[in-house]
């Protein structure tokens, strides 16, 4: 059987290679993807082995490769990426690389430093430009001869009288800029530290200026502060030092404050050219990068991971020699040898690489292959829980029973449609979105799943075509088999009025889906769809749940587990088929056998029409719609040995003849199915311990007791050695597994009528949506109800995509997931096994460039 449904056979090989041609080889093999190492080194530091240097000096190449992203990042300077991966660099190019990193980054780093500082001193003359334009018109209110009352508030009023008369008044003054959100706070602190004999002025700097340190663009004021005498200045100096104010020397004379600007303003003209000299060069500097830094990323990773792994292999006595353990796919066996010898020859070694397949019995991992439109399936299954080694992999089938059973609750040919279209689009341009690598994770999760997106929605435009769904309307392409036979009066007056399958149904079957009239049924529309929808949910449900039964047949069948074939497997089955496989089949025999018009050649579902129109009829026949029993009741009356309660009058007991006595062979032997699944597997391992009276032998004790899953035997190079399990924890594991499989047969049964209720809830909202919203804009008339008819649209769109398509949709396939890891795969699916994680260059790219966006 195809590794599509087990997984690949897998062998442990143990690989000699020569030190000089290790490094050429692993790159090979690296390229491939196909090989798996084991670290033979488990208690060695990660500091003590062999290649921690090289690993070291990576660390530092990918430091300096990082720094330089941030900057072609700041700088907003596009990186070329083609796509391509280069080969692994040889071992004597790491000197080249790491020259030429360095040279990059203390250049950079000298251009950042000269550009910081042009810019510190570039802020610093623009702070003292502004200084000198706004402190001019405080010099010159200052020299006014209205401003007594200021300078009286300075000195105080004894002072004032002190003074002679004629005797100009001496003040100190600083000026300064300061941060704009810090100006109130200061100001306040002056005036209580000063006792407020200082006068402070202020003045916005219109223009944000940029802070040379970060670039981040701030706001600041400049402010003069006049005050008299050293005691003051003092204390002025050191609150505009703990307010991180910058101070700057402003002249007292008007003639040296324009002099002092005109020098301000060449030097800033100055400053000017050879920051945009400055610039210049680091744009080349970075543009240069740019075109490299991707290949120069993937180079660095590259030989990282060489050497991450050549850290996992051992060294013989003779140092000359790498011995390497690793897991291999037994059809690839021939590709890893060709790629060792490529790798080789390139290196130049004269000595061909050995490849050894061992003898273990560990247990080998989990290889499924996989191409684009199997991977999402796969990951559907893997998230759940890894298979077992060469376990029955669920995801082939996956492919069809998961959009089908979504389809079921889905089922609406208008919202099927929408979301096929995406699917569609997505699988067209997959190239383009592909080669964008966008981090948005929604987006990725979507693209991601692009090819259940499209099968899932072109199984729901099938389901509501037979349910005859578009956007809660029906398709009225065959016309309707239903005619009336009242009046109009009667049919407008009477809302209660239902149709008899008698006269008003013509009696052929509808050729393909729902016939139109039940959407416009209203009395009974839900009725019908609920009886509907309900009966299909349970047979769907019934056979999922038997074929994963069927699926643990092969299983079994592989593993040559023969214990678990006749003891577990058959009761299972035989207790599935017994009780609710017949109930599928009373559901079948009920719609052949009752019809309202007691015809035997109408199709089971337009029977089903007839029984849920006719509550009673005045002629009572045997086979007619009013004696059809309830299925529900006749399946709890069989479980319980009750009596049927007596029928109508002309109506039959049973459906057919011998029911009763086939209902009560059917339970008994369901419930002997029951201890056989509880005792006979432990006992007969118990029998089994006694007569061999000896330690059981390694892959008979996993055949027996873990049901053979984990122990490959001669079909995968090696199974899993499991010690002997106490029989205590043997009698309880197979109790708890009969108890769950028993009890789980009601509730999983159960469980699949979710298919019924979203669908019914998906139906219902869309009806809601064309009634209470669209309705709206179709009842308007002329130009104005175009108007609002369009705007009506609009707004049922969005709530038509955001909420049954996006939202439904979602909570649709959440439940379709539950199905298949509850109901489906719980009945052959272990999933404890542990993934196949080959060394792989591409792998480990994608991962690191992940990272690095993180």
């Amino acid at each position: 059987m195809g590794s599509l449904f087990r997984s690949e056979e897998m062998a442990l090989c143990q690989l000699f290679l020569q030190s000089e041609a290790a490094y050429a080889c692993v790159s090979e093999l690296g390229e491939l993807g196909l090989v798996q190492f084991r670290d033979l080194n488990p208690d060695v530091n990660a500091f003590q082995r062999k290649f921690v240097n090289e690993v070291r000096r990576c660390d530092e190449m990918e430091r300096k490769l990082r720094y330089l992203e941030k900057e072609i990042k700041k700088d907003g300077i596009p990186m070329l990426d083609t796509g391509e991966s280069p080969e692994a660099p040889q071992p004597r190019e790491m000197i080249d690389l790491e020259a030429t990193f360095e040279k990059l980054e203390n250049e950079l780093r000298e251009v950042n430093q000269n550009a910081e500082a042009l810019k510190r001193n570039f802020l610093e003359l623009t702070e003292l430009k502004h200084i000198l334009r706004k402190t001019q018109v405080f010099f010159d209110e200052m020299a006014d001869n209205q401003n007594e009352d200021e300078q009286a508030q300075l000195l105080g009023e004894e002072g004032v009288r002190a003074s002679q008369p004629g005797q100009n008044l001496k003040l100190g003054f600083v000026a300064g800029v300061i941060l704009r959100e810090r100006l109130p706070a200061f100001e306040r602190m002056l005036w209580r530290a000063c006792r407020g004999n200082v006068f402070l002025r202020q003045a916005m700097i219109e223009t944000p200026l940029e802070d040379p340190t970060n670039g981040d663009q701030v706001h600041k004021s400049v402010f003069i502060i006049f005050f008299q005498g050293d005691q003051l200045k003092t204390r002025v100096k050191k609150i505009c030092e703990g307010f991180r104010a910058t101070l700057y020397p402003c002249p007292e004379a008007p003639a040296d404050r324009r002099e002092m600007a005109m020098g301000v303003m060449t030097r800033i003209e100055d400053l000017n050219t050879v920051l945009g000299q400055t610039q210049d060069h680091r744009h080349r500097v970075l543009v240069a990068a740019a075109k490299n830094l991707k290949n120069w990323f993937v180079k660095v990773r590259k030989i990282k991971a060489i050497y991450h792994t050549l850290n996992l292999f051992n060294l013989d006595v003779t140092q000359k020699c790498l011995i390497a353990e690793c897991w291999v796919p037994l059809l690839d066996i021939e590709t890893i040898q060709l790629a060792l010898r490529r790798g080789t020859e390139r290196s130049g070694s004269s000595v061909p690489p050995i490849l050894n397949r061992m003898q273990t019995f560990k247990n080998p991992p989990t290889y499924n292959r996989t191409n684009k439109f199997t991977k999402a399936f796969q990951a559907l299954i893997d998230a759940y829980g890894v298979a077992s080694y060469r376990e029955m992999n669920p995801a082939p089938y996956t492919i069809i029973t998961f959009p089908f059973l979504f389809a079921v609750m889905f089922g609406d040919l208008g919202h099927g449609a929408i979301m096929a279209l995406f699917g569609l689009w997505m699988i067209r341009k997959e190239k383009g979105l592909a080669a964008q690598k966008t981090d948005n994770e929604i987006w990725n999760i979507f693209f991601g799943g692009r090819y259940i997106i499209f099968l899932m929605g072109v199984f729901s435009m099938y389901t509501g075509l037979i349910y005859n769904d578009i956007f809660s309307k029906s398709l009225n392409i065959f016309g309707s088999h239903w005619h009336l036979s009242y009046n109009k009066s009667t049919v407008m007056e009477n809302k209660f009025l239902q149709l008899s399958p008698k006269g008003d149904y013509e009696g052929a079957p509808y050729p393909f889906g729902m016939d139109p009239i039940w959407q416009v049924a209203g009395a009974n529309k839900i009725i019908f769809h609920n009886a509907y929808k309900m009966k299909i949910s349970i047979i769907f449900g019934v056979i999922h749940m038997i074929f994963g039964v069927v699926m643990s047949w092969h299983n079994h069948t592989y593993f040559r587990n023969r214990i678990s074939l006749l003891y577990e497997f058959i009761p299972q089955l035989v207790f599935l088929l017994l009780l609710f496989f017949y109930m599928v089949l009373l559901m079948f025999i009920k719609w052949i056998k009752f019809a309202a018009t007691n015809n035997s050649e109408l199709f089971p579902f337009n029977l089903l029409f007839g029984w849920s129109l006719m509550t009673s009829l005045s002629h009572l026949e045997p086979y007619s719609e009013a004696c059809a029993p309830s299925i529900l009741i006749t399946f709890i009356d069989m479980v319980l040995f009750n009596t049927p309660k007596p029928p109508p009058e002309n109506c039959e007991t049973y459906m057919f003849m011998g029911q009763h006595f086939i209902q009560v062979l059917f339970v008994l032997v369901a419930v002997g199915c029951i201890p056989v699944m509880l005792l006979a597997k432990p006992l007969l391992i118990m029998q089994a311990r006694k007569q061999a009276n000896v330690q059981p032998i390694a892959g008979a004790t996993s055949d027996a007791e873990a049901g053979g899953v984990s122990n490959g035997g001669s079909h995968g190079g090696g199974g899993g050695h499991e010690e002997e399990e106490e029989l205590s924890e043997i009698f309880i594991h197979q109790s708890i597994h009969t108890i769950e499989y028993v009890l789980g047969s009601v509730s999983h049964t159960a469980s699949y009528l979710r298919l019924w209720a979203l669908s019914l809830a998906h139906a219902q909202l869309a009806e809601v949506l064309w009634t209470m919203v669209l309705s709206i804009g179709l009842k308007q008339e002329g130009p104005v109800g175009g108007i609002v008819l369009t705007c009506v649209f609009a707004f049922w769109a969005i709530l038509t995509v955001g909420i049954l398509v996006l939202m439904e949709g979602l909570s649709a396939f959440l439940h379709t997931l539950r199905l298949h890891w509850v109901e489906f795969q719980s009945k052959f699916y272990k999933g404890q096994g542990y993934a196949f994680q080959p060394f792989s260059f591409d792998a480990i790219i994608e991962n690191g460039a992940a990272a690095a966006e993180e």
